[in-house]
C-alpha cells in the first residue's frame, strides 16, 4: 500500500475531476508483477494500468488500491468488473468511495467471490494524494490549501514591503513542487499589483515547467495589461468579485479539485473569515522584521473566544525554515 500510495502522490495534480489513485498488483505468490496510477481524464484508471503490466500473472493474485475500486461506467468501464475479469483473488483497498456513482465496488468485487478488505492506511491515503478529491466528493468545493511564508514574528514582508525572499531555497522548491501538484493558484489584484508574480511551476534549474495549472486572480480592481499572470505561460482566470465562496464556485465549474492559496493578508482573511481555508502551510524563517504586513488580515475575529482553531498535523524543518501544515480543528472552519 506504501508503494501504491507514492504511485497516487505521483500523479497529483494530473487526474482531475479524477482521483489520483495508486495501485500495486501481486501475484499468487505474493510477488509485485503490476503496477500503475490513474492517468489524466478519458485515459485508464489505475486498477487497469497495473493489470495490464501484470498480464497473466495477476490471476489468483491480490490487488492493492488506494480508493475502492469503482463500481460504474464513466468515461471508462468499472475497475471492479475489470479486477473480476482478470482473476484477481483478493483486494485491499485503503479508503471506500464516497463518490454516490463510483461507490460499491467492493460488495461488486464481494459478490464475485474476491476476498476484499479495507482501511490499510487509511489515514496517510486521506491525509495524502486523495485529501483534496475526498473533500471535493464529500462537499462540493474544491479544497483550498493556504500556503505563506513569515518571519518568526509573522511579517510576510518588510517595511518597505520588500519579500525576497523570507523562506530559503528549499521552501521554495517546495512551494514549486505544491504549485505542479495543484489545480489552480489563487491570489488577489493587490497581489498582482504590488509583486507582479508569474504563478507559474518552475524546475529545480529555473526553467517553465510542462504542468500548467490555472493562475486565478481574484477582485474587482484592475491590474493592468502587462501583468505577468495574463501572458501565455499558463491560463488564467480573472474572478471579479470579493466573495471566496463565488471563486469556488467558479472553480468547480472548471472540475478544478486541489487549489492553492498564495494571496496576501487581505484574501487570506477572507477565505479563512468564509470558512474557506482547508489546510495551512505555513513556512517560517529564522528572521526578524518587527514591522510590515502580517500574514493574516482582519477574518472576524474581535475577541479570544472568536480565535480560529486549527489542529496542527506535521512539523517539519525544510532546510532553515521549519513548516507547519495544520487542518480546522473539529468543526471549525473548512466547511
Amino acid at each position: 500500500m506504501a508503494r501504491a500510495l507514492a504511485l497516487g502522490e505521483s500523479v497529483r495534480g494530473t487526474t482531475s475531476p479524477n482521483p489520483p489513485v495508486g495501485a500495486v498488483i501481486l501475484d499468487a505468490a505474493g510477488r509485485q508483477v503490476g503496477e500503475g496510477a490513474t492517468q489524466p481524464p478519458g485515459g485508464p484508471h489505475a486498477e487497469v494500468m497495473a493489470l495490464r503490466q501484470a498480464g497473466d500473472r495477476a490471476r489468483g493474485g491480490t490487488a492493492v488500491v488506494t480508493l475502492e475500486p469503482c463500481a460504474h461506467h464513466g468515461r471508462t468501464p468499472p475497475c471492479a468488473d475489470a479486477l473480476v475479469r482478470a482473476g484477481i483473488a483478493a483486494v485491499r483497498f485503503a479508503v471506500a468511495d464516497p463518490h454516490p456513482l463510483g461507490a460499491g465496488g467492493g460488495e461488486v468485487l464481494r459478490s464475485s467471490g474476491v476476498d476484499v478488505a479495507e482501511g490499510l492506511l487509511a489515514d496517510q491515503v486521506s491525509g495524502g494524494p486523495l485529501r483534496a478529491w475526498l473533500h471535493v466528493t464529500r462537499t462540493g468545493r474544491p479544497h483550498v490549501t493556504w500556503k505563506y511564508a513569515a518571519s518568526l514574528d509573522g511579517r510576510v514582508a518588510a517595511a518597505d514591503r520588500t519579500s525576497r525572499w523570507i523562506s530559503g531555497p528549499r521552501s521554495r522548491a517546495e512551494v514549486h513542487a505544491m504549485r505542479a501538484a495543484a489545480d489552480a493558484i489563487v491570489v488577489g489584484t493587490g497581489t498582482v499589483r504590488a509583486d507582479d508574480p508569474w504563478l507559474t511551476v518552475r524546475t529545480s534549474e529555473g526553467e517553465l515547467a510542462s504542468r500548467r495549472p490555472l493562475r486565478v486572480v481574484v477582485g474587482t480592481g484592475e491590474i493592468g495589461d502587462s501583468a505577468r499572470v495574463l501572458d501565455d505561460a499558463a491560463p488564467t482566470l480573472r474572478a471579479r468579485t470579493r466573495d471566496p465562496r463565488q471563486v469556488l464556485a467558479l472553480l468547480a465549474e472548471r472540475d478544478v479539485v486541489d487549489v492553492l492559496l498564495e494571496g496576501g493578508p487581505t484574501l487570506a482573511g477572507a477565505f479563512v473569515r468564509a470558512g474557506a481555508v482547508d489546510r495551512i502551510v505555513a513556512y517560517v524563517a529564522p528572521i526578524l522584521l518587527g514591522q510590515g504586513p502580517v500574514a493574516l488580515g482582519p477574518s472576524g475575529v474581535s475577541t479570544i473566544t472568536e480565535a480560529h482553531q486549527w489542529r496542527v498535523e506535521g512539523v517539519t524543518m525544510t532546510g532553515r525554515d521549519v513548516r507547519i501544515s495544520a487542518v480546522p480543528a473539529t468543526g471549525q472552519g473548512g466547511g
